[in-house]
């Protein structure tokens, strides 16, 4: 890692574009393609290496995002950050995939793109569950809170301002969706706005950002990382249901729509519901949750043609109404995986 860090720092955008010719010390061999996927293969591992504290694995423990504490291991951290930018944009560039998977939320980040309070849920869910409850309960003389937030520096906590003078604003029924959507952004994008700042500057040295604009967070994701022959059958014989069976009909026509899916759609729905489409060496069988191991889920949600389907990626869970025809399943399923950013706002 450090060896690659200091020969990729001296280069220049330019030269960063350039054939990438990979030398391991003390090994004889000439690079024609394989060392430099071998390259690619142990950066990626070294990057989520937990001994450079630059990034941390979110809930489900499948994806990561950047550390908002890597200062704690290097000075140095955020031209780390940049040559990671650097590398992922080289493997892009060069149409090398890397085993680096990272969170919705951070892909919206490079992509540009404004977050939804809901992305926080696969960062942390307690603390989603809590932003849900507050939306869909009244606070007024329940919640003592102002538009302020605690981060840990140093062992130190600190009270940081939402908004100005925020610290002497209490969050109310009246003002609390603002309050919802400023705590999210804190969490999300301005405690890691200086990794991610670096990341985007080595990322976007190599890379047009008119073009990778073009992307949604699935499709970069898969762009980054490429795409497993996902075996339906394989996720069939490893899914729970809850409030259907597996006689439901409606559970049989998500069968019969998954499986006139493409290779590309099935992996969006595998990426809905579980945060990556990556999917494990053992297969479906191996997935995992926030709490250990955690099977595909299905659960049943009120009868109405007119709401998506929803997931809890921490929990690989997926909420399907009970649609009243095959046809509405289909057309809510593949709306509700095609769908771009929320924003940060409400329905």
């Amino acid at each position: 890692f450090e060896d690659s860090f200091n020969q990729l720092s001296s280069k220049t955008a330019s030269q960063l574009k350039g054939k990438l010719s990979v030398v391991f010390q003390g090994e004889d061999g000439v690079d024609a393609g394989g060392l430099t996927r071998e390259w690619y293969t142990i950066i990626a591992r070294e990057i989520f290496n937990p001994n450079y504290a630059l990034f941390i694995p979110a809930a489900t423990h499948n994806v990561f995002q950047p550390n908002p504490n890597s200062f704690v291991n290097s000075e140095t951290h955020l031209q780390y950050f940049r040559f990671v930018g650097r590398v992922v944009g080289k493997a892009i560039y060069d149409g090398h995939l890397m085993d680096a998977r990272f969170t919705r939320s951070f892909y919206q980040h490079i992509l540009g793109k404004e977050l939804s309070y809901k992305d926080i849920e696969a960062v942390d869910p307690e603390y989603y569950k809590n932003l849900e409850w507050m939306l869909s309960n009244s606070i007024d003389g329940v919640l003592d809170l102002t538009f302020s937030t605690e981060i840990e520096h140093f062992g130190e906590t600190r009270i940081i301002d939402l908004k100005e003078g925020g610290r002497d604003v209490p969050v109310t029924d009246a003002n609390k969706k603002e309050y919802v959507k400023l705590v999210a952004q804190m969490k999300m994008t301005k405690a890691i706005e200086e990794q991610t700042s670096s990341f985007l500057e080595g990322f976007y040295e190599v890379l047009d950002k008119n073009l990778i604009s073009m992307f949604d967070a699935s499709e970069l994701e898969l762009l980054i990382s490429g795409l497993n022959e996902i075996d339906v059958s394989d996720l069939r014989s490893n899914t729970e249901y809850f409030g259907y069976s597996s006689n439901s009909v409606q559970i049989q026509w998500f069968w019969r729509a998954l499986n006139s899916f493409d290779n590309d759609m099935t992996a969006r729905l595998v990426q809905f519901v579980t945060g990556t489409a990556k999917v494990p060496l053992e297969g479906f069988s191996a997935l995992e949750g926030m709490n250990g191991p955690q099977k595909f889920n299905i659960h049943k949600a009120p009868k109405n043609d007119r709401l998506l389907p929803s997931a809890h990626t921490c929990f690989n869970q997926l909420d399907l109404p009970e649609y009243s025809t095959y046809g509405v399943l289909k057309d809510r399923l593949v709306l509700a995986l095609k769908e771009g950013s929320e924003g940060f706002g409400f329905a």
